[in-house]
């Protein structure tokens, strides 16, 4: 998905944004990159992350640079942040989101004259370039930002740094976090609130869907008001984010402490143990393990030192290896043991399937699955969740559609989704035999968005219902 940080301060801000950056780090693989503007004008430094981390790449060069102001990011696909020279002036920008309709977009800028586009991430056009041509089509900023949040099919939270500070745009219905921090010295702004609390910032606000703010070193200003609607992504608090982050003034961790409490009140089983898969997994596992008076457990450890991070290669059969080689079995807390284990979610069901073998051939004698959410139905067609490149990679929609000889609606996948259903029942269990489980139940919708403490309204759950 990618995560942004900006900071705005009376002294050199290099410091707090390279390790605001580097706390971005689970949430991409691909680039990593940072932009100041001093003195000396622009200095912006990019690398490739995805056979070293931030840091390690970024250590050497900001020895180099100083500023009062800088944006940086952690992105799973293109290269940013981008600087740009328009009309506008010099800016550099950095995004996180989709863009679903780039394509028309991109047919829509040369309609009208637009010349080229240069920068290229797998051989299309970078998306954050792509925002930055619309944002130069309108007569100022922040009249360019609110275009882009219009048009943009999707999903787009945006920082702009240029020579008078850091501006901040958050996605139109909320759907990714931006939040401000402030210290003595200036500003900060956000993907992950945690990022900035051990640099010495306190919360000073959140933004509001579709608000827009310009930060300096002085003040936090606000130059487009919030809007009252909000979809905020719940797989945030399922998978997305940092334990120890909150959204909307909810707690990543707690959240999964109440959603594993939940599923263990409408189960039945009898497990020795309660296990998560680390790392996403653990905290459901250990609020199913305190409600159900179950032992929690650690049956396999991942192994950190040298795969330190969440996200693995974006080559789908090296990260099925490498979620294979990461974990390390404790064989004495397997074999013989009747395992419940949590994940946070099944998407294709590989890497669940060989971690439910690897138990197994370590003794496991049964392995009990509780997803954490329920079952996906639709590929995310806003944040990326899934790098499915069809909804016939998810393996409930192949089961459903083995089930149902390939005559799927949208009106039989309502039956899929509801967890009363005949339907709902034998997709379970067709999973459940093609995974080789013991047995499988999935977390509820409505006990799982009940957890975040927030209404349901203000939720998006298109990739398990299809609702906007």
């Amino acid at each position: 998905m990618g995560g942004f940080f900006g900071v705005a301060s009376s002294e050199d801000c290099v410091f707090d944004l390279f390790f605001g950056v580097d706390y971005h780090s689970h949430l991409g693989t691909r680039r990593g990159g940072m932009t100041v503007y001093g003195e000396n004008g622009f200095n912006r430094s990019i690398h490739s992350i995805e056979n070293s981390p931030f840091r390690t790449k970024m250590e050497k060069e900001i020895k180099d640079m100083s500023g009062w102001y800088g944006i940086g990011c952690i992105s799973d696909y293109e290269a940013q942040p981008l600087i740009i020279r328009s009309h506008h002036g010099t800016y550099a920008i950095t995004t996180v989101g989709k863009i679903c309709n780039s394509e028309e977009l991109i047919n829509k800028l040369f309609d009208e004259g637009y010349v080229h586009f240069q920068e290229m991430s797998s051989g299309e056009v970078n998306a954050t370039e792509l925002v930055a041509a619309l944002i130069n089509t309108k007569d100022n900023l922040i009249e360019g930002i609110q275009y882009v949040q219009d048009i943009v099919e999707g999903s787009l939270s945006l920082l702009l740094l240029n020579e008078k500070g850091v501006y901040a745009a958050r996605d139109k219905v909320g759907r990714t976090p931006v939040v401000v921090g402030k210290k003595e010295e200036g500003f900060c702004v956000s993907f992950e609130n945690f990022a900035y609390k051990n640099l010495g910032y306190k919360d000073y606000k959140e933004l509001g869907p579709g608000e827009i703010v310009a930060i300096t070193e002085k003040n936090c200003v606000t130059l487009v008001n919030p809007g009252k609607d909000m979809k905020i992504c719940t797989f945030l608090w399922i998978y997305y984010g940092y334990p120890s982050s909150s959204y909307e003034g909810i707690s990543v961790e707690q959240m999964r402490y109440r959603n594993g409490a939940s599923m263990a009140k409408r189960d039945n089983v009898k497990p020795d143990i309660v296990a998560g898969v680390p790392d996403s997994g653990t905290a459901h596992a250990v609020g199913y393990a305190n409600e159900s008076g179950i032992p929690f457990s650690r049956p396999f450890i991942k192994y950190t030192p040298t795969w330190p991070r969440s996200f693995m290669p974006t080559i789908q059969s090296k990260r099925n290896l490498i979620a294979k080689m990461k974990m390390l079995a404790v064989d004495d807390l397997i074999e013989g043991k009747s395992i419940l284990l949590i994940d946070d979610s099944i998407v294709r069901g590989t890497q669940l399937r060989e971690t439910t073998e690897y138990l197994y051939d370590c003794g496991a004698k049964e392995v009990h699955i509780r997803p954490a959410c329920p079952p996906l139905l639709y590929g995310c067609k806003y944040l990326n969740f899934s790098r499915s490149t069809s909804e016939m990679d998810l393996i409930a929609r192949r089961v459903i559609e083995r089930l149902e000889n390939g005559n799927v609606t949208e009106e039989v996948l309502s039956l899929y989704a509801d967890p009363t259903t005949e339907q709902y029942a034998n997709m379970i269990e067709e999973i459940r035999k093609e995974l080789n489980f013991t047995s499988l139940a999935y977390a509820r919708l409505d006990d799982m968005l009940e957890a975040t403490g927030l209404e349901r309204s203000k939720l998006c759950t298109y990739c398990w219902d299809g609702k906007e």
